[in-house]
């Protein structure tokens, strides 16, 4: 049974990472002076904003990087901490519906693909227990997979929860269109959302379709030293 779109603001869900912990994951890409510091990593938003300034100084100490850093990184972090505030209050919408979640990442010399299926209403998801569960299933012995593959579910998760803000705003302010009709929330890559109830039934959280597991069965690759300098080089020059 297909809900109203209606009944979304009949009671409204505020924003908030759809997950058991409100994280607000980071990315940070920074170079100067032909030095260069790359970082991913989740940030309470509730801590005080002088924790950004003392995580800056501890990391160009503990890294041996130029003081100039120390405002870049803090700068970064409080940009990251203002985006996810400016829609803390806003509604969101909510309903049973999952997302298809996608992972392509390389950490050291192991290489992840996966796709599945993220119930977006459940608000006790735990990536970090998925990704543990994972790197246990996958033999995955490198420390740093499980993290990483966290990070990419919450990154995945978080812009889709501003789509969701920013569909909403949209509906309220447009009498046409989406009443009384089923909303699908879409992420920039093009991902619709799909009615958890109608394909799975009332009990699925995180899902892998029976008749795509040839498809979307996951793939770990273990590369060696040649292949990953080839891969590093490469994106040296993307970057630049």
């Amino acid at each position: 049974m297909k809900t109203p779109a209606s009944a979304f603001y009949r009671n409204p869900v505020k924003f908030r990472m759809p997950t058991s912990e409100n994280l607000v994951p980071i990315r940070l890409d920074i170079e100067i002076d032909g030095q260069r510091y790359k970082d991913a990593f989740t940030w309470n938003p509730s801590d005080p904003d002088s924790e950004v300034v003392l995580f800056a100084k501890r990391t160009v100490k503990d890294l041996k990087l130029p003081p100039a850093f120390v405002t870049q990184i803090a700068q970064s972090i409080q940009s990251h901490l203002a985006d996810f505030r400016s829609y803390e209050g806003q509604d969101m919408y909510a309903g049973d519906k999952i997302i298809p979640i996608k992972l392509d990442l390389r950490v050291n010399h192991t290489l992840v693909k996966d796709q599945f299926l993220w119930d977006l209403n459940n608000f006790e998801s735990d990536p970090e227990e998925f990704a543990r569960i994972f790197c246990k299933d996958m033999a995955i012995e490198d420390p740093e997979v499980g993290p990483a593959i966290a990070f990419a579910i919450r990154e995945q998760l978080y812009e889709i929860a501003i789509q969701s803000v920013v569909s909403a705003r949209e509906s309220r302010l447009s009498k046409k269109g989406r009443r009384g009709g089923e909303y699908t929330p879409v992420s920039k890559g093009g991902a619709v959302a799909v009615d958890l109830v109608k394909l799975f039934g009332p009990k699925s959280s995180v899902v892998r379709k029976r008749k795509e597991w040839d498809v979307y069965e996951p793939i770990v690759d273990l590369l060696s030293n040649e292949e990953v300098d080839a891969l590093e080089a490469k994106e040296e020059r993307n970057f630049r």
